[in-house]
């Protein structure tokens, strides 16, 4: 591709009128009283969340602090508990009762009484998919002693092992084509969206003549008259990751006369939304940093025009520029000196930009509650274009590193300007990214030491509850990343002492956040090669040994599976029989995955086998399963899906086959795709699982969004109560 041309084409489509202004706010009008009406949408092609289909929504009115509606969370193979399309979910069984939630303004969903947002499922429920790493595993071809590829030769075990992922032949030949009958044949709109987000996941071919033609089919829908369907095909656009479709996408997120000649009318918002999240995936996974620099340009745009009625829209540009990787030296791709493309120039151009937003004196906006959940994305989307560690960070820009911590400390210090809440907790997380264990008389080391101590503190004592664990999981994520310089984990020893603090004294939800920041700890600890003091192993043993309460034991499990402790397998095994809850006993589930105990397989497929109608407790130990390698619950789980007539059921069973599917999986869901003998939501189903097995990446498409977001400062295109924003989509 010539990024010139590629810049031009957007170029000519990328004019504003005068009455744009005007233009937007009656498209965000109309979004909004589309969300007024009686849901009547699906779940995109399926969908399934966090702890008990139940995730927090919009935080609590910009500086309440705390709770507000529910809507569903993250999507993506290992979600704890699926939903149907379209069907809220239940709230968390187990979970600790609360009070009602602080009222205050919100963006979506129905507002939930008694449900604390602050527990910690909700956090693994988000970030949980680079632990389990899942289809790596599901692929890598694990064999487990005692099943029959166990006692092949090893010439036939590599065999089985080739014969895992599908093959592009078999991807090329049988399930694209299906997918592709589905789109032409059907109008039911579960096995549309399900169908499109499919063959995105999938990925295209490049023809003869360089053209997509995934890109051609999803535009094909973009004028459709459901609403769900039409940007479900933007969303496609930008899960398909191909630098092609930039102007399309472009186009549908300005609402420029191109994309209302595909669209058939003014751009919707979510339609909006979703072209500015979609721009943000081509943006990440591309190599060319031309397109990056041209999708910046366009994302700052965005955040420069005037407010709009609703925030979604600039939400999600300033999440996507945090997962854009611009080169960090380099000019502007076109020479602009009044626009926006110097902030594309490089990373470092792109970092500055976003400190200025971060500043209340410089972000040039009111600070009204109309941005406050914009706000609360800037710092996460600067510390993601940091990295993870300060040696990624060229010794050049270290002074730039340096502005963002000193901003990111001003915001969440004592006498902060800044008194929105939800802002405190992103700056508490940005901090978190950045840090790192290195200790020592250098700069960078310094600026370590300062984080620490301001997390030290946010960790004991902050604003609200949130808030605190947050900190503590920042403890966690900074103490176990080493340096690059000096002493590399100087730091170490200090953050899990406040942990182990939190641990032993820890009063209500902070007891099992510190369990779970510890496991965090300890696995990063074992994935830098760095070493775990067995006093936290002990621990954390011991808590879940002694721990009665059921909203508990699911952390205690989970962190021990993280740092890989086989010593507990027993304790939880027996934890297991002890408790009677879906999600607790689910979440042991996982965490005998996690920790690769092999002696857990049989009983974790009895409890699938006995779990059709108990969705939450099916699709984790299918989780567990699928980190364990067992394959033996394939053929059950297909029927079962076939038989299934609950949404929530058919969700869950399609869930579990996609996270312990492979080769052997496709042929029959090719063929329940095609029968018409099923519900049509099961079909739909069907071709969820399908672009899960097929899909080209290990991890799900919105990982990079989900990871480390936060999620207390909702808006209603990321997740919702009715499964439909972009982390609530399979």
């Amino acid at each position: 591709m010539n990024p010139n041309r590629l810049i031009t084409e957007i170029r000519k489509i990328d004019t504003i009128q005068s009455t744009m202004k005007n233009q937007l706010l009656v498209s965000a009008l109309v979004a909004v009283g589309a969300l007024c009406l009686p849901g009547t949408t699906f779940g995109h092609g399926g969908t399934y969340r966090g702890p008990g289909d139940t995730v927090p929504p919009g935080g609590g009115g910009g500086g309440g602090g705390g709770g507000g509606p529910a809507s569903p969370g993250p999507s993506g193979p290992s979600a704890p508990g699926p939903s149907g399309p379209s069907t809220p979910g239940p709230a968390s069984p187990g979970a600790p009762a609360a009070g009602p939630t602080q009222s205050g303004p919100t963006s979506g969903g129905p507002v939930v009484i008694g449900q604390d947002f602050s527990i910690w499922d909700f956090w693994w429920g988000f970030n949980k998919e680079p632990y389990l790493n899942l289809r790596s595993k599901v692929r890598s071809g694990n064999v487990q002693s005692g099943g029959d590829d166990f006692f092949l030769g090893r010439g036939q075990a590599e065999q089985v092992k080739d014969t895992l992922r599908p093959t592009p032949d078999m991807i090329r030949n049988e399930v694209v084509p299906a997918l592709k009958l589905a789109l032409e044949k059907e109008r039911q709109n579960d096995i549309i969206t399900g169908a499109l987000i499919a063959l995105a996941k999938i990925g295209d071919t490049q023809d003869s003549d360089g053209t997509s033609e995934f890109q051609e089919i999803f535009a094909g829908f973009l004028n459709n008259g459901e609403q769900e369907i039409s940007e479900t095909a933007t969303l496609a656009l930008g899960i398909l990751a191909d630098d092609r479709t930039v102007p399309m996408l472009v186009s549908l997120m300005r609402d420029d006369p191109v994309a209302r000649k595909l669209v058939g009318k003014e751009v919707p918002m979510r339609t909006r939304s979703f072209a500015a999240y979609g721009l943000g995936l081509v943006g990440y996974r591309t190599s060319d940093n031309a397109v990056r620099q041209t999708i910046v340009e366009h994302l700052v745009d965005i955040l420069e025009m005037p407010d709009f009625a609703q925030p979604d829209i600039k939400v999600g540009a300033i999440a996507s520029l945090g997962l854009i990787p611009l080169d960090w030296e380099g000019e502007a791709a076109v020479e602009e000196t009044e626009g926006n493309a110097k902030f594309a120039a490089n990373r470092a151009a792109l970092l500055r930009y976003l400190i200025t937003r971060m500043n209340a004196d410089t972000r040039g906006d009111k600070g009204g509650f109309e941005q406050f959940r914009v706000r609360c994305q800037v710092p996460i989307a600067a510390a993601r274009l940091l990295a993870s560690h300060e040696s990624e960070v060229p010794e050049a820009q270290i002074p730039l590193r340096g502005e963002v911590v000193e901003q990111l400390l001003s915001l969440v210090a004592k006498n902060s300007k800044e008194k929105t809440v939800e802002v405190l907790q992103s700056s508490t997380v940005a901090l978190g990214m950045i840090g790192n264990a290195e200790s020592g008389d250098g700069a960078g080391a310094e600026q370590n030491k300062d984080i620490f101590d301001e997390l030290k503190r946010i960790a004991k004592q902050s604003a609200d509850n949130q808030t605190e664990y947050f900190g503590m999981m920042a403890l966690a994520q900074m103490g176990s990343r080493p340096g690059a310089a000096g002493d590399k984990r100087g730091l170490q020893p200090l953050v899990q002492k406040e942990l182990m603090g939190a641990l032993a004294k820890g009063k209500g939800q902070k007891k099992p956040w510190a369990a779970l920041s510890l496991g965090v700890f300890g696995n990063a600890l074992l994935e830098n090669d760095g070493t775990l003091d067995t006093t936290v192993l002990s621990a954390v043993r011991d808590a879940a040994r002694k721990g009665d309460r059921p909203a508990e034991a699911g952390s205690y499990a989970v962190a021990l599976g993280l740092m890989k402790d086989t010593a507990s397998e027993d304790i939880l095994l027996e934890r297991l029989e002890y408790f009677s809850q879906d999600d607790t006993r689910g979440y042991i589930a996982v965490g005998l995955g996690l920790m690769e105990a092999n002696s857990s397989i049989e009983r974790l497929n009895e409890i699938i086998n006995k779990s059709k109608f108990r969705p939450d407790l099916l699709k984790q130990a299918a989780v567990g399963l699928g980190l364990l390698g067992d394959k033996s619950a394939v053929k059950g789980l297909v029927e079962m899906l076939r038989t299934a007539k609950g949404l929530s059921a058919q969700a869950a069973i399609a869930s579990a086959l996609g996270t312990i599917g492979d080769a052997n999986s496709v042929a029959p869901l090719v063929a329940m795709l095609s029968d018409t003998t099923i519900t049509d939501t099961a079909r739909g189903f069907a071709a969820v699982a399908l672009g899960i097995v097929c899909d080209k990446q290990d991890l799900p498409w919105n990982t990079p969004i989900a990871k480390n977001t936060n999620y207390r400062a909702n808006v209603s295109t990321l997740t919702n109560g009715v499964g439909t924003g972009i982390l609530d989509i399979l």
